[in-house]
């Protein structure tokens, strides 16, 4: 950072004290005691629960007899203008919220998300600098481009409520991103109370999910949103406990079920895609359009405006147990290649995620499509409503298809891990990010879909390459020297959180080689049908892959080596021979009498053998003959325990195979068989794709590449090449 940066941003952050202050002194003094907030606060570095959450956790599990998909905690009701020239939000919003404890509540926490973009001095790019791990660019803003939430009033029957900005996680003391409400009525156990709250969002330039480029705004994470309150028995808990965790640069989001009635004011010339049902037709004022939308049982709400947006493409879908959904793309006139691919892509989503997880309970999908210039926005996933990428000249066929294809299934099962289930992404992402990483690649593997590495032109010319999408998952991940447990937080790690997508996805690929594909599908509509609309932990999935497969040693070997712990893992063949047991020279019984046998005499004894042999057997396949064969194998672990199958594969075609699994290091096999081995082959399904390296799991007699050419996703730089490559056509 330039010296003239440092100034600017002193200076800046200067005026972000002040401005705080004054924010703070209209309604409370510049700090408020911590005493009488009465509930802890969740550890800042929580992270993988290990005990199952109790059988009531959130009100049990849900049966589709309630009068709603969840047990609603907040209602928000909010009204918001756009002003699309400042890219500024005028809001206020009525929260009403649910104290489910069993003790009265004093003080409640609320999340300012946009504000780990007023500075540099956020928790968010505080961490951005550190590790270089967050999310996509890692850049600040620049001057004119900064975005926060201003908190302009809040009030509780009529009464000022006092706030304080606080740091759960020990971050940054300029950090904003967590305020705590000291209210002037507690909320008795049971009861609710409703919050007034008055709001200026200035956007940033687009970044990290959020923001504005030209016309075309992305509207999330956007109003003050309160943190949630667990009980014991809930997520590891054991008392009562508010978790309210900062804008952390890797993280994402974690909040209660309930009902948002949000109208949102616009130019007129503006379209508006949101979260949930539009209510009949905007209505017109003074040149704007007020859009009012409305969705029950969902945890968050975001939206898109743009003036440049082309005719929505629409479409619809309906599946078993759902209700008639009606999709939507909204794209830009230069992307308009992209919106019929994005659209069928939703379609096949909505067929697959509904069928091996669980019917799609929302009456609506919106996908958007950013404009140029806009790829902060790409990528991002609200309560049915997510964007995806962009790419100029769409053909099928090719990595941009490809890519295009991949970001809308992952975005719209979002819709599932992310949303409906609404696992605690800041301490558990594996749950999210990387459950439904592996379950996109199950649903591009069942539904034939390759990756295909090639460029419009290349393929015209023949060259289109395609890689299996767990191939390609297993290349993009640390398997030689893992740093972070699968279960660590989501800003607490050494290789930042692209691991918790492929590791993940790898993991569980491996433990569904064990179990068997069915089962796992019979696992995750449970864990579906258990969990839905509930908050569940790492302990509370495990414990459905437990129950359900009916292997729980399996399954908590596999969590307690890389979930809970982080094991390389690293099986070889170290060696193999295949010999003929000849005669030896010496003192031996021969025609009942101990003789002398000359290693000259054993020679000759030898040659007769085989030259009657061979002429018994004139036919006879290389690798067979008079006397046996000793097969020796060697196989060495320098990893993980994991059950292993091997397979050694003999001259006249018959197989042996043998399986290991244990604590030992190294263990040796042998075969004495009239008939050489020519090949071993250690887990010859692909069982293990965690394994460090594919190329030392197999060994030929004589040297053969085929070994090397079969894994040939192993050499990293031959994909980064043709990568490379294809970027330049």
């Amino acid at each position: 950072m330039r010296i003239t940066h440092l100034l600017a941003a002193a200076a800046l952050l200067g005026g972000v004290a002040v401005q705080a202050s004054l924010w703070a002194g209209s309604a409370t003094p510049a700090t408020v005691p911590n005493a009488g907030s009465g509930i802890a606060l969740a550890p800042a570095k929580a992270a993988a629960v290990m005990e199952p959450s109790a059988p009531g956790a959130w009100g049990g599990i849900r049966t589709g007899q309630e009068p709603t998909l969840s047990d609603r905690v907040v209602d928000y009701r909010i009204e918001a203008s756009l002003d699309p020239v400042k890219h500024t939000i005028d809001g206020k919003q009525r929260l009403t919220w649910r104290n489910r404890s069993a003790e009265a509540v004093r003080s409640v926490y609320l999340h300012l998300y946009l504000n780990a973009f007023q500075n540099g001095y956020s928790t968010f790019h505080t961490e951005e600098r550190k590790t270089g791990t967050g999310i996509r660019n890692g850049e600040l803003s620049k001057d004119g481009e900064w975005g926060f939430t201003e908190l302009r009033s809040v009030q509780q029957g009529g009464a000022k409520v006092p706030w304080s900005f606080v740091h759960p996680d020990g971050g940054p003391s300029s950090d904003q991103t967590v305020v705590r409400l000291d209210l002037p009525q507690p909320v008795a156990a049971g009861a609710s109370t409703t919050l007034d709250i008055a709001f200026f969002d200035q956007l940033p330039r687009v970044m990290a999910r959020s923001g504005y480029f030209d016309s075309f705004h992305l509207v999330g994470q956007w109003f003050p949103k309160i943190a949630v309150l667990e009980l014991p028995g809930e997520r590891g808990a054991t008392t009562v406990r508010w978790n309210a965790h900062e804008y952390h640069a890797a993280s994402e989001y974690y909040a209660d079920f309930g009902n948002y009635d949000v109208k949102l004011t616009v130019p007129r010339e503006y379209t508006v895609g949101a979260t949930g049902e539009l209510q009949g037709a905007p209505e017109e004022k003074d040149g704007k359009l007020t859009h009012h939308f409305v969705q029950g049982d969902v945890h968050d709400f975001a939206w898109t405006a743009d003036k440049r947006t082309a005719a929505p493409l629409v479409g619809s879908w309906s599946g078993p147990g759902s209700p008639q959904v009606k999709i939507t793309v909204l794209y830009p006139p230069e992307f308009a290649s992209n919106a019929a691919p994005a659209l069928q892509a939703a379609k096949d989503s909505l067929d697959y995620f509904s069928k091996t997880l669980g019917p799609y309970p929302y009456k609506t999908v919106t996908v958007v499509i950013p404009p140029h210039n806009a790829s902060e926005a790409g990528g991002m996933e609200y309560p049915t409503f997510f964007t995806v990428d962009n790419f100029a000249n769409l053909k099928p066929g090719t990595l941009a298809s490809t890519a295009l294809d991949f970001v809308t299934i992952h975005e719209f099962g979002h819709g599932y891990f992310y949303g409906i289930l609404a696992s605690n992404e800041f301490e558990e992402p594996m749950l999210d990010e990387g459950l439904n990483e592996y379950w996109n690649q199950r649903m591009l593997r069942d539904t034939g879909r390759k990756a295909y590495m090639t460029t419009p032109f290349l393929r015209a010319i023949g060259f289109a390459p395609a890689i299996d999408g767990f191939e390609f998952e297993r290349q993009g991940t640390p398997r030689d020297e893992p740093s972070d447990p699968l279960g660590q937080n989501a800003y607490t790690r050494l290789q930042g959180i692209g691991p918790v997508y492929s590791r993940t996805t790898l993991v569980m690929h491996d433990l569904e080689a064990q179990l068997g594909k069915e089962t796992m599908e019979r696992a995750f509509k449970e864990y579906y049908r258990r969990w839905k609309f509930r908050h569940p932990s790492v302990a509370d999935f495990r414990e459905t892959l437990a129950e359900v497969s009916g292997q729980r040693k399996l399954v908590e070997t596999v969590f307690a080596q890389q979930v809970y712990a982080t094991t390389r893992v690293d099986d070889r063949v170290s060696s193999f021979t295949s010999e003929e047991v000849l005669p030896l020279p010496g003192r031996q019984a021969e025609g009942g009498k101990l003789v002398d046998m000359t290693e000259e005499q054993v020679d000759k004894h030898i040659e007769q053998i085989r030259d009657a042999w061979e002429k018994a057997n004139p036919k006879a396949k290389p690798g067979t003959g008079p006397f046996p064969y000793l097969t020796r194998v060697t196989v060495r672990r320098r990893g993980a325990d994991v059950p292993q199958k091997l397979v050694v594969t003999f001259a006249d075609g018959s197989k042996e195979f043998k399986f290991w699994s244990g604590e030992e290091r190294w263990h040796t096999f042998e075969w004495t068989k009239g008939v050489k081995a020519v090949s071993v082959q250690l887990d010859p399904e692909g069982k293990h794709l965690l394994d460090v390296s594919k190329l030392d799991d197999s060994r030929t007699v004589k040297k053969d590449g085929s070994a090397s050419r079969r894994w040939t996703f192993d050499l990293a730089a031959i994909i980064q090449s043709l990568l490379s490559f294809i970027a330049t056509i």
